[in-house]
């Protein structure tokens, strides 16, 4: 078989490929690296400290990573740099560090930690759930595909947690969130297990009653990177087994979350493949939650919002 070409085509071509050769022979960071801005102080130092800091991986701007030059999800920073930072200038005598690290890059975490003050005590592991409670298999990773992540825990002085904290379970399970960014349901364990003052490293978004660090921790800025379809967060959803009666105000309850994500532009297809429940469960659970229901054929009329079903 002859493959014919002309002329204009092969030009175009050559000139694709040599922009790709260049591109890749020139790459450069995609922002120029500046020096951290000084932490801020209050008297006494803070008590409590969160840090979520921008590791920086081998491979920066692979599909996954956060200098990937499309997406351009954050900056990263080298690990001298982060070990670098003023942090024991900031601390009060006795003090908590809870640290963010992935699980690949461990060693790197618990270096820091001592680099900073603290010595190494425990850990919290963040669980990433799918919305029907199991494993977030959406998670990458070279040898096992992800769905944790390590929030360690460590201690300057000589300080326990607080009262509630010898209950609190070393785990939180929630849904995902965008790239990188982790469970609001930190801030919650963390004040009630840890005292204040509050300082959070690398804050994206600020929190109420807490001291914001960084350079996309202000109100006004917008972090950058996208929210994708599925990384929305949200709660887990229980698991239902076929037939199993649920009462009116859980099916109520449910179908508010479903109506939700129905509202987004969600199929009810969708919805049962992400929650495991049967589409006609799906239906029945948000017309329990008065959903307006899209017509599933192009002449089809809306079936009414009234008919609810709470034993589905």
């Amino acid at each position: 078989m002859m493959l014919i070409i002309r002329f204009e085509e092969l030009e175009d071509l050559l000139k694709d490929l040599f922009f790709c050769y260049a591109l890749r022979m020139t790459a450069q960071p995609l922002r120029a690296e500046s020096d951290a801005i000084p932490l801020p102080h209050i008297a006494g130092g803070f008590s409590t400290v969160l840090a979520d800091p921008p590791w920086r991986f081998a491979n920066r701007t692979g599909k996954v990573a956060p200098e990937h030059r499309r997406l351009d999800r954050y900056s990263t920073m080298p690990l001298d740099s982060i070990m670098a930072l003023g942090v024991r200038d900031v601390l009060a005598p006795n003090a908590h560090l809870y640290l963010w690290v992935p699980n690949a890059m461990l060693p790197d975490g618990l270096t820091v930690m001592e680099a900073w003050g603290f010595r190494y005590v425990s850990n919290i592991v963040w669980a990433k759930r799918r919305i029907d409670g199991g494993p977030d298999g959406r998670g990458v990773g070279f040898y096992f595909r992800n769905v944790t992540e390590l929030l360690l825990f460590g201690v300057r002085g000589s300080m326990r947690t607080l009262a509630p904290g010898r209950s609190q379970v070393n785990m939180i399970e929630t849904r995902k969130r965008e790239h990188s960014r982790k469970p609001d349901e930190q801030y919650r364990l963390i004040e009630e297990c840890s005292p204040g003052p509050f300082l959070e490293l690398f804050a994206r978004h600020p929190q109420p009653g807490w001291t914001a660090w960084g350079d996309e921790s202000a109100a006004e800025v917008t972090p950058r990177g996208v929210v994708h379809k599925g990384y929305e967060g949200g709660e887990i959803l229980p698991l239902l087994v076929p037939n199993e009666h649920i009462s009116k105000d859980r099916a109520e309850a449910i179908g508010a979350n479903l109506r939700a994500q129905y509202e987004q532009g969600q199929s009810v297809r969708q919805i049962a493949a992400d929650t495991g429940y049967s589409i006609q469960r799906v239906r029945s659970l948000l017309i329990a939650a008065q959903t307006e229901l899209r017509p599933r054929g192009r002449n089809a009329a809306k079936p009414s919002a009234t008919a609810a079903h709470y034993s589905v």
